[in-house]
């Protein structure tokens, strides 16, 4: 439980939540965050998620109408940051392999510093009800279509090596959000060193090759990657 509220602490400062107001309804969420990476959704009580934020269950009703709109508003918040970020990334640089090491080392630094709202995120999203479920699932192949035309266009420009690209984007999109199942903030690595790791391992996965520079000549189109 100790390591769960230090983590929550960190959680407090995801920029994700910063529009959010009045500040009881952004505690109720942070303290939902906590509640349901710990306990799971369906584990968790409105009791349990009030008692976090400091205030009475009946005070949680104000804000939030149910328990699964706390999740809606999490998953929403989550998903529209994880469409800013790759959409980000895919527009800034000039070559594919360097676009793409920069959308994995930001989305893997993301799911590592923020690990616990990314694992309700990433995990709950079957507890979400029809309506809800069907605009996080929108806003996810938003997220797929970003990865896929990035690699597509990889393979278009010959800086790629794949075969099957919505394969391909759905087993880097998968290994970066797993991220948030396992790391803890006391582990030996920081998010950058998993964001460079796990940049270098979609590289080679993707069989990334030297892109061309504004002046014509080759370079290696990606960056801290290989000597």
């Amino acid at each position: 439980m100790a390591e769960t509220v230090e983590e929550a602490a960190e959680e407090s400062l995801d920029e994700s939540f910063a529009a959010v107001s009045p500040d009881a309804a952004r505690r109720l969420l942070l303290g939902a965050v906590e509640a349901f990476a710990e306990r799971g959704f369906h584990a968790t009580t409105t009791r349990d998620i009030a008692g976090r934020a400091g205030m009475s269950p009946a005070a949680l009703y104000i804000h939030y109408r149910t328990k699964e709109e706390l999740l809606y508003q999490i998953s929403r918040v989550g998903h529209e940051r994880s469409v800013r970020i790759l959409s980000a990334a895919a527009a800034s640089g000039p070559g594919a392999a360097e676009r793409l090491d920069t959308a994995v080392r930001a989305f893997v630094r993301w799911h590592a510093e923020h690990h616990l709202t990314a694992r309700v995120v990433q995990y709950e999203l079957a507890a979400l009800d029809e309506e809800h479920y069907a605009e996080i699932v929108a806003m996810r192949r938003r997220t797929e279509q970003i990865l896929r035309d990035l690699l597509s266009d990889g393979v278009a420009a010959g800086e790629f090596t794949v075969e099957d690209v919505r394969g391909t984007a759905l087993a880097v999109l998968s290994l970066c959000i797993d991220v948030a199942r396992w790391f803890r903030s006391e582990g030996p690595r920081t998010p950058d060193e998993i964001g460079a790791l796990y940049a270098g391992l979609v590289l080679r996965m993707v069989g990334a090759r030297p892109g061309p520079t504004p002046d014509g000549d080759g370079d290696r189109g990606r960056s801290g990657t290989g000597p």
